[in-house]
């Protein structure tokens, strides 16, 4: 397999990025060694401490297993990687190997999202409760302004997960809205549906506030799954 020779501006990240996208793609099957450091630092025309670094960076994805005096072997990275690479293949901006990702995280935002609203309503106490209506009414104050509502929006999230008590949804949400697919910045004809309906949030911020779940996770499901349900471009 043969490769541009590279710029001198972040080299290592080009490398990485690269050769992500190779892995992702399948140019790279599972199991198949990668070509040696020797190699490729000739193929992309760098030296080796930047395949070194980018081999690095591949490994802590999962999506090698780098072995001294070996060869770095192909993980299958849909058995070894984790939230991490959807964020950097999200970040990567004009390579996206995978299709559906927007759609996919979209998917399980609002599994996340319903499960974490029903788990708030069951477990919050009376003070988390009423950071998550005071947080409903600071988001419906915001519009119609759409990026002031997008910011007003993730804080209700936040304190609806945090109301939750799961923290392992809430560092899945952390990962979320620190990347590129943050829920505000998500494509506007998936998004601006689902900010727009104040009536929506209000209503399950009350659900959450009254401790009713079941309603909670249905108001929450059914907000969440609008940008999933518009027909548009992935």
């Amino acid at each position: 397999m043969t490769f541009e020779p590279l710029s001198r501006q972040s080299v290592s990240d080009q490398v990485f990025g690269r050769l992500r996208d190779a892995i992702v793609s399948g140019r790279y099957p599972a199991g198949d060694p990668l070509p040696s450091e020797r190699e490729l630092a000739t193929a992309f025309d760098v030296n080796r401490h930047a395949i070194r670094e980018a081999l690095r960076r591949l490994q802590q994805l999962g999506l090698v297993k780098v072995s001294q005096g070996g060869a770095t072997r192909v993980l299958d990275w849909r058995a070894t990687a984790g939230l991490d690479l959807a964020m950097a293949l999200s970040a990567a901006g004009d390579v996206l190997p995978v299709e559906t990702l927007i759609r996919d995280v979209l998917e399980m935002r609002a599994c996340v999202g319903a499960d974490a609203a029903r788990l708030c309503a069951t477990r919050a106490d009376e003070a988390a409760r009423q950071a998550v209506v005071e947080a409903a009414e600071a988001y419906a104050s915001a519009a119609p302004d759409l990026e002031q509502m997008g910011a007003a929006d993730r804080a209700l999230w936040r304190r609806i997960i945090e109301g939750s008590g799961n923290i392992a949804y809430l560092l899945a949400f952390n990962s979320l809205t620190a990347g590129t697919l943050a829920v505000g910045t998500v494509p506007p004809h998936r998004r601006t549906a689902e900010l727009l309906d104040v009536a929506a949030h209000r209503n399950l911020a009350a659900l959450i506030s009254a401790g009713d779940a079941a309603g909670a996770e249905r108001e929450a499901r059914a907000l969440l799954a609008v940008p999933t349900q518009i027909g548009a471009p992935r």
